[in-house]
Order: structure tokens, then sequence, then C-alpha cells
């Protein structure tokens, strides 16, 4: 065990909107990592809300990281409660995500526990932090990414009472961003270019960057043949990678036969909704679906393509394929978050010609394939181990840099 100031384990409050296991989606993954980062340098009592049934399985996994856990399941009036939110003037964020159930927990475990430092993932939990019992508990806010942009990017892609409402969830979501300097030790997101665009509207106070890891020993390249395909990898259900798939799909896909007709697209991913089954209709893409391991999805795949028009952040698929010595090909708006180099560490494309063009050099020669994907792995391995991505968060908590364990995953989709 670490040595800890005055001799004393520091006692954490960490927030989450999702239960963080079992790591098959972003923010779940980053969740996951984060806990057990922090696990043997605190004491962590873990609240979390639940929009899906929990397993046993799934408390067994957190336990080992956990002093205390609460799960707490958000119910069938979790709409009704955002539709009353934005009645009220708030977010339907906020509603979304509102329990007085877990309040409950919150203010039995503060007249229980003196807290050290509390987190809260993601904009939807702040309204937690602010609860009378917590006030004076020094608070950092892990946004991950600008939600508020997200909104705005949405309104942007729409029409009619969606761009609307997308709208006016976006302004009064960055109303609640824009304070958080103000009274948190410090409000993090995943990135520079998230970071850029916070500051342009938040006020004084402490940004910082903690960055999105990998898991190196999991996702490692594996003597698999290649196949005559490409993979995309994400939650279908998940409106970005609903948009970027479909267009891809359409727009780039048959481009692409025209000069490969033998190759294939797999679409590997929960809960594909019906747009995304319909796709399975159009010539060489097969529909995957929920896997209980990505890995061997990869292994086989001569490219990994990541074709999202909407991007915040990081995307983990990219980071994945990457670590596991795969061609991958992006889309602009994915590169803001990454610092790897365009036509060394992967290829990126714009229009449905830069597209085809680049997947089909990939899927003719060989040994450039190869030569990206050791720069790729080459370049996760410098920029995203999560020991050293979730480092800083040791100053922002006020705990003492400890030998972190080995971080490892079993991400799924």
């Amino acid at each position: 065990m670490p040595t800890y100031l005055n001799g004393r384990r520091p006692q954490l409050l960490y927030v989450v909107h999702r239960a963080p296991y079992p790591p098959d989606k972003g923010d779940r993954i980053r969740a996951y990592q984060l806990l057990r980062y922090l696990a043997p340098k605190a004491a962590v009592h873990l609240a979390c809300l639940a929009d899906e049934p929990i397993e046993p399985q799934v408390l067994a996994a957190l336990r080992p990281f956990c002093e205390r856990i609460a799960v707490i399941p958000l119910g069938p009036l979790r709409w009704v409660r955002a539709c009353g939110s934005l009645a009220r003037g708030r977010t339907a964020t906020q509603g979304a995500f509102s329990s007085p159930k877990l309040r409950a927990v919150l203010r039995h475990w503060a007249r229980l526990t003196k807290f050290d430092a509390c987190v809260a993932s993601a904009s939807s939990m702040v309204p937690y932090l602010r609860l009378a019992e917590l006030q004076g508990v020094p608070a950092v806010v892990d946004l991950v990414d600008v939600d508020s942009q997200k909104w705005l990017d949405y309104a942007a892609a729409s029409r009619g009472w969606r761009k609307w409402l997308y709208r006016l969830e976006a302004g009064r979501l960055r109303r609640l961003e824009s304070k958080l300097p103000s009274w948190t030790r410090a409000a993090t997101v995943v990135s520079d270019a998230e970071a850029e665009i916070y500051r342009q509207f938040a006020g004084h106070g402490r940004i910082e960057v903690v960055t999105n890891g990998v898991d190196l020993d999991y996702f490692h390249p594996l003597p698999e043949p290649n196949q005559a395909g490409c993979v995309f990898l994400g939650a279908l259900d998940y409106r970005p990678n609903v948009d970027g798939v479909t267009w891809f799909c359409n727009e780039v896909w048959p481009l692409v036969l025209r000069s490969r007709p033998d190759a294939t697209i797999h679409l590997v991913g929960r809960r594909p909704v019906p747009a995304v089954q319909r796709l399975a209709e159009l010539p060489g893409v097969e529909l995957v679906g929920q896997v209980p391991d990505v890995r061997p999805h990869l292994a086989k795949a001569a490219v990994a393509v990541v074709p999202l028009r909407i991007a915040r952040g990081i995307q983990n698929k990219i980071l994945e394929a990457m670590a596991m010595g795969k061609a991958t090909v992006i889309s602009p708006a994915c590169l803001k978050g990454l610092s790897a180099n365009p036509g060394q560490d992967l290829l990126v494309a714009a229009t449905p010609q830069e597209w085809a063009e680049s997947l089909v050099l990939l899927l003719n020669d060989a040994p450039l394939r190869s030569r990206l994907g050791a720069a790729a792995r080459g370049y996760v391995t410098e920029n995203h181990r999560w020991d050293r991505c979730l480092a800083p968060l040791d100053s922002l908590l006020g705990l003492e840099p400890t030998a972190a364990p080995a971080l490892s995953s079993a991400s799924q989709l």
C-alpha cells in the first residue's frame, strides 16, 4: 500500500452517470480506468446511476476497487424528469440524470465520512456536488468533452424542431459549464482541442487536459491473416456512429467496390438501430453486431475505418485499432483530439473520393498497411498509456503520486 499524507488514507467520492463496467463504450472505458487508477491511492466511494439492469458480475468486478458502492437505477420516469427540467429552465440532461435516491445516498455518506475530494463524471452529475452536505469538499468535474458543443453540432446537422431543441439544450448546458471553474478545483477535458473550445466561454479557473489512454496489453497486434476488408467498431445506437457509418456505406463504399468488388466492411457494435440494420442489405456490408471480444474482428481486418462527421474528444475506437497495429483511416473531425501525424501514423479522408482512394490504396498495398500499423502502435505506446494519461489527477485531487498498477480492461461492443 502507498504511504498517505499524515498517515491517513484519502477518502474520495466518485459520482458517475453510468455504472463503469463492463468497459464497453467510451464513457465506461474512461470511468473504469479512472477508478482503477485511483483505487491504490485513495479509498474510493463509488456512487453511480444505471440505465439498464445491473448483473451481479458488474458489482463483483467493481468491488475490489471501492470502499463503498451504490448503484441507483434511473427508473422509467427518466424522460419525464428530462421534460420537466426543460420546462423549469434547466437542461434536459440534468433532468434525465436526476435521482432522489442518489441524492439521499450521497447525503447519508457525507454525514458518515469526511471526504477529502470528489469527482463527477460529466456535467450531468454536477448538481450532486452542490448538495449542502458536500459544500467545501474540493471538486473535480471530468467533463471529458464539451457537451454543449456536441449539442451545437447536432443542431447544425438537424432541421425543424430538433434543431431548435438541440440549440436550447446547448445554450443552457453552456451556462452550466461556464460556471464550473468558479467553484471547482478543476474541470478536466480529454484533449487540447476541447480545452480550447472550453476556454473561449468559461470563466477564470483551472481547466486541465486529462487525455484518454488505451490498454496496450489487451489491445496488441495479433498474427491473424488480413482479409480483403475493413472494419468499423462502435456502439451502433449512438447518433454520431450511426450518422457516420450510414454516410460511409452509402457514399463511400460503392466507390470502393468499383475497384475492389471483393472487399467487405464489417460493422461491429452493440444495439444496431434499424438504420444500421438496413445497411446489411448493401453489397459488401456485413452487420456483425455485439460481440464479446472485438479483437478478433480488428485482427482479421485489413483496415480500420472511423468515418465520423460529428466527433468530440478522442475516439477510443481509433486508439484500440492503432494499438493493434491496424492501418487506420479517420475523418478530419476525429483527428482534432489526436497529436498523430496524418500520412505517417494514420490516414485522414474527408470526401467520398478521398476515402475511396485511401481504402483502395491500403487494400492493394500490404507493405504500406504494415508500415502504417507499426507507426500507429508506436504512436499510442508513446502518447496514450493510461497511467501517464491519468497522472494529472494526482495533483488535482491532492493525492500522492504512487507507482500505479498496470491498467487492463476487456473492452467489448
